[in-house]
């Protein structure tokens, strides 16, 4: 995952898998993987760069590189060019194993991802490099970017027919695959290429080893990794996990139910929180009722400009901002409030308004070409049947899995490697970090993962949702299983003291 549905709400979901895997077509067979070389005269030339994040709210100084690589992976035909960021140790006597960092999406660069989380990498940054690829189709990588029709991000008028809304995903999707393969064969942006990059990178730094950090998506980039360069991999943290074999689709709305359960429950049993909004699922009900029945119409401030504007909010618009909003403690934390607000007062400005400023920031953050031309080779391909029935008991529904099975009809199959889905076996050390309230990745997933590797421990955080980067003292977590990576030793006892982000019971926050 992290990266990244809209019917309108239905495919910005889509492009908001921040943690969405699963895998193969067995074209290429996976060749043994060689022997450690020794470490060669880094080939890169890095000058000095600033890594900013979109919002301007957060940078990074780094160095930056680019190294070019065949699009395609017979090595014929075009080159493209890989944007490489190393955020130099601290210490002048650094480790000669740098730790890569994978970001999640599938479609979001890891140089962005970095400047938000650089804090939690900070102690592991001391003694080594952190490595920054971003992953071909992503940030500054040969970005498959394409804008998306503003109809399907739309929340000023009524949510479309499904017979208009299906024309606007098709033709939104065949505009984007025109405008991007006049340049680019994007069915060469799958994870089976992007692996043999990950190599391409870590032979012209000279490094004998890596460390591999992935998140949501970016654990199946990490995972794919280990399984073709076993010797080049010296430890692995995963973060947010799904295991090879399972293809996602139907199960994210699955997943995602179970986890506003679990925030909604965790809700009831607080006193303060209770006794300000009776039972949080009963008013869940209540608005997925009243939404179906009337869409509400409402005047709000734009976010971005402040000016009042009209919009119009309906059952896809809920299931993006309850989707959304589950991915973190501190966002969770304002459901109740804001879906109490909706029933009792009729007041939809609170759910509206977060999600009109969640879609202001998640288009530009997922490279859709790079998102589709991953999920519609490695998961949608292994999709059984759907059972209707349970996913319509869902806040989703079909509302994720419809709009893909129609930009796949459209979007080209890139290679992808056999073996992919095949079970991972390593005797590599791994420490695999779940939340038990993530919406996308629940911790079963990181423990079929886990059958497989034999040094490896799972981590756990109640009550957590995606990414569990910014728990407290997860940074030092980090920094021990990298400096010895001996998972059966790791002092977890700090993750102890920890709890999730108190429910806001009013506008002013939470109960003191």
């Amino acid at each position: 995952m992290t990266p990244p549905l809209r019917t309108p709400t239905g495919f910005a979901q889509i492009l908001t898998l921040a943690g969405v895997l699963g895998l193969l077509t067995a074209c290429s067979p996976a060749p043994n993987a060689a022997a450690p070389s020794a470490p060669t005269d880094p080939a890169l030339t890095f000058t000095p760069c600033m890594l900013e994040h979109p919002s301007g709210l957060s940078g990074v100084k780094a160095e930056c590189a680019t190294l070019e690589v065949p699009e395609n992976l017979s090595g014929q035909g075009r080159r493209i060019t890989l944007s490489i960021a190393r955020h130099p140790a601290i210490s002048e006597r650094k480790a000669a194993d740098p730790l890569f960092v994978l970001a999640g999406g599938p479609g979001m660069g890891a140089q962005e991802m970095y400047t938000a989380a650089a804090g939690a990498f900070a102690r592991i940054n001391r003694d080594r490099d952190i490595i920054l690829v971003d992953q071909r189709g992503t940030g500054r990588s040969t970005p498959l970017q394409c804008k998306v029709d503003p109809l399907l991000l739309s929340l000023d008028r009524p949510e479309p027919a499904a017979a208009i809304r299906d024309g606007l995903i098709d033709a939104a999707t065949q505009d984007c695959l025109d405008t991007l393969r006049a340049k680019h064969d994007v069915a060469q942006y799958t994870t089976s290429v992007a692996v043999r990059d990950l190599e391409a990178v870590r032979e012209a730094l000279g490094a004998a080893q890596v460390n591999l950090y992935g998140v949501s998506y970016g654990s199946r980039v990490a995972q794919h990794y280990l399984r073709r360069y076993p010797d080049r991999v010296r430890s692995v943290i995963l973060d947010g996990v799904v295991p090879p074999g399972l293809a996602l689709g139907p199960a994210i709305a699955l997943d995602a139910e179970a986890a506003l359960g679990m925030i909604l429950r965790r809700c009831a049993a607080q006193p303060a929180c209770r006794k300000a909004f009776g039972n949080p699922a009963d008013t869940y009900q209540t608005l997925r009722a009243r939404l179906a029945a009337a869409p509400r119409t409402l005047r709000l401030p734009d976010p971005r400009s402040g000016e009042l504007r009209t919009v119009v909010f309906g059952p896809s618009h809920l299931a993006g901002v309850l989707r959304l909003s589950s991915y973190s403690t501190p966002t969770a934390a304002l459901l109740p409030l804001a879906m109490h607000e909706a029933v009792v007062k009729d007041n939809y400005i609170p759910l509206a308004s977060t999600l009109l400023m969640q879609l202001d920031t998640v288009p530009d953050s997922i490279a859709a070409g790079m998102h589709h031309s991953v999920v519609c080779a490695e998961d949608l391909p292994f999709v059984g049947e759907v059972d209707r029935a349970r996913l319509a008991a869902t806040f989703m529904g079909a509302d994720l899995i419809d709009p893909l099975r129609r930009i796949c009809a459209i979007w080209p199959r890139g290679p992808v490697d056999a073996g992919l889905r095949e079970p991972l076996k390593s005797a590599v050390p791994v420490l695999l970090l779940s939340g038990s309230a993530d919406p996308v990745t629940p911790p079963a997933y990181a423990e079929t993962a886990m059958r497989g590797l034999t040094v490896a421990r799972h981590v756990v955080l109640q009550d957590e949702g995606h990414g569990q980067l910014g728990a407290t003292c997860m940074d030092r977590v980090l920094r021990d299983f990298i400096a010895t990576p001996v998972p059966g030793k790791l002092d977890l006892k700090c993750l102890e003291k920890r709890s999730p982000s108190p429910f806001f019971t009013s506008m002013a926050g939470p109960a003191p």
